[in-house]
């Protein structure tokens, strides 16, 4: 297997650089107003498009840790990993209708904003050091380790290299603010998707030619298709969306949860109240940013193939006889299946050229979404604890000059404490359960101040401290319990807790701090209506048939 990018793979790659980097600074230049402007450095007021924003969102999102990742869960458990990105493209659809209005309309722009202007600023402090910590030590760390692994593997530079060069890569477009990085991600994406479609070609190729379903043992589109109906045919059980509760996975993904339980919340909590991704819609009109969150959408639908297809792919020729080495692990002197080594396999099977666009691919995934993650760090840290408890008369220079230390610190710490991930299994599941730990507490605070206008800030409180400390004691108390379901009866805890809290106080019947919230904020455009009842169609039909 070859372990190394050829020349052609070097000029393909180099072509991407180019262009990224050449109109990452086209856009820097063009309106030097980023350098002085946090609005514009922090997020891009007013010069994000509707499809700008959509490409951002997913460049954003779409990760190592969806690519190594849930390639790996695909190759584990089977299609049903996709809920996570189908039943996102319904999410989406929530956050913009429901989510938006109130954000756009109280001019909120950071997540710690809404909880100071809607609880107190103690509440926002807390959540701000939180999310900070989170976004370092977990998102930021994780998708450094995961992008060095796979760009390690794929290219047979050391692991180190790889890390840093991953690091600088992501650290020179964030440096250029939120504008740069809207529309470079638009380039991330394409490359992104055309590469993620050339390794889903070959994995399905491969399967058709191991099998003899063409003859002349080349790739050819009617090869994909075989490879394709012989997936389904060779591994079924990796073709239900809904587990039984005999199956050997329902712990990850447990029935019917994922479609009316915790994974709702795992979703709503990502995308309507995660400063990493909402922080892309915040400085534009609603029209726009519902627009590009449809667009966000429909992106989603298409992820699976890119990121599912091959983990399944690699699964049934590993279950037919290939791969048995590169698959495995040594573990104490036990030779371990490897998951995550799924989707590495397959680019290193790419001819030359192919491999290096595929490689682009899997860059711009990993480099977007750390540029996305530190522009975020950056922001709620200057935002939100610089200007407020270190200097409140901070010019709007000192501030982008602050953002841009604060990129360069955290990707630096990150780069530190990568290496101590070695030990991760399915890297996906890893970080959905342990990110789990906290996101009942956040969504409920958020849900909560939304639209029950009598919740206090001590309530809001209890929530957040609540959080962890329920997760643990459940998972302790109910071993057996799906860390999904776990999520949900801590939500649900915490809202009952929320409310007894509130009532006891008398004068949350007449709460200041409460949302101005009208109907009218929900009213839908004609065309956003048609594009959502067309992805909730293709849901429905999804769903039926792999259920």
């Amino acid at each position: 297997m070859n372990h190394k990018l050829l020349p052609y793979d070097y000029i393909v790659f180099a072509i991407y650089f180019v262009i990224v980097a050449g109109y990452g600074y086209y856009i820097y230049n063009k309106k030097k107003k980023a350098n002085a402007d946090t609005k514009d450095f922090f997020l891009a007021e007013g010069s994000l498009t509707w499809w700008a924003i959509g490409a951002s969102l997913i460049a954003s999102n779409i990760s190592a840790e969806q690519f190594i990742g849930m390639s790996g869960s695909g190759f584990k458990m089977g299609l049903a990993i996709s809920t996570y990105e189908w039943m996102a493209a319904a999410t989406l659809l929530v956050v913009a209708v429901f989510f938006l209005p109130v954000y756009l309309k109280n001019k909120i722009y950071t997540m710690p904003q809404f909880l100071s202007q809607r609880y107190n600023g103690t509440v926002a402090t807390i959540m701000a050091v939180f999310w900070l910590l989170l976004y370092v030590f977990v998102n930021l760390t994780s998708i450094l380790y995961l992008g060095a692994l796979a760009v390690s593997t794929i290219s047979g530079f050391s692991f180190t290299a790889c890390m840093i060069g991953l690091a600088v890569f992501a650290i020179i477009i964030t440096l250029g603010g939120m504008k740069v990085i809207g529309f470079t991600d638009v380039i991330q994406v394409f490359f992104l998707i055309l590469g993620g479609l050339a390794t889903t070609y070959l994995a399905l190729n491969l399967v058709s030619n191991h099998f003899g379903g063409v003859l002349d043992g080349g790739n050819t589109l009617n090869g994909m298709w075989d490879g394709l109906g012989l997936l389904r045919q060779k591994a079924p059980e990796h073709f239900h969306m809904i587990f039984e509760k005999d199956n050997p996975n329902y712990k990850d993904l447990p029935g019917l949860a994922v479609l009316i339980g915790g994974m709702w919340i795992v979703n709503l909590n990502y995308w309507g109240c995660n400063q990493y991704i909402t922080q892309r819609a915040l400085g534009a009109d609603l029209k726009t940013a519902r627009n590009g969150l449809l667009f966000a959408g429909f992106l989603k639908l298409l992820m699976p193939i890119i990121v599912v297809l091959p983990g399944i792919a690699t699964y049934v020729l590993w279950k037919n006889g290939m791969f048995q080495q590169e698959m495995q692990v040594v573990v104490d002197g036990v030779a371990q299946v490897k998951p995550d080594h799924a989707y590495p396999i397959l680019l290193n099977l790419l001819p030359a050229g192919l491999k290096g666009l595929s490689f682009a691919a899997l860059t711009a995934a990993i480099v977007a979404s750390l540029a996305g993650k530190a522009n975020s760090i950056a922001t709620i840290f200057t935002l939100d604890i610089y200007k407020k408890h270190f200097k409140k008369e901070a010019s709007e220079g000192e501030q982008v000059k602050v953002g841009r230390i604060a990129i360069i610190v955290s990707c630096i710490i990150a780069a530190i404490v990568a290496p101590a991930l070695g030990n991760l299994d399915q890297a996906f599941q890893f970080i959905q359960e342990y990110t789990g730990f906290i996101s009942p507490g956040v969504f409920a605070i958020f849900i909560m101040g939304f639209f029950w206008k009598r919740t206090t800030a001590a309530a809001a409180l209890a929530g957040a401290a609540l959080a962890i400390p329920l997760s643990i004691a459940l998972m302790f108390i109910f071993p057996d319990l799906p860390f999904i379901n776990r999520m949900g009866w801590v939500f649900v805890i915490i809202v009952a807790i929320m409310v007894i809290i509130s009532l006891m106080d008398p004068k949350s019947k007449n709460n200041p701090k409460a949302l101005d919230i009208d109907t009218s904020m929900f009213k839908l455009a004609p065309g956003f209506t048609v594009g959502a009842i067309i992805i909730c169609g293709i849901l429905a039909a999804l769903y039926t048939i792999f259920w």
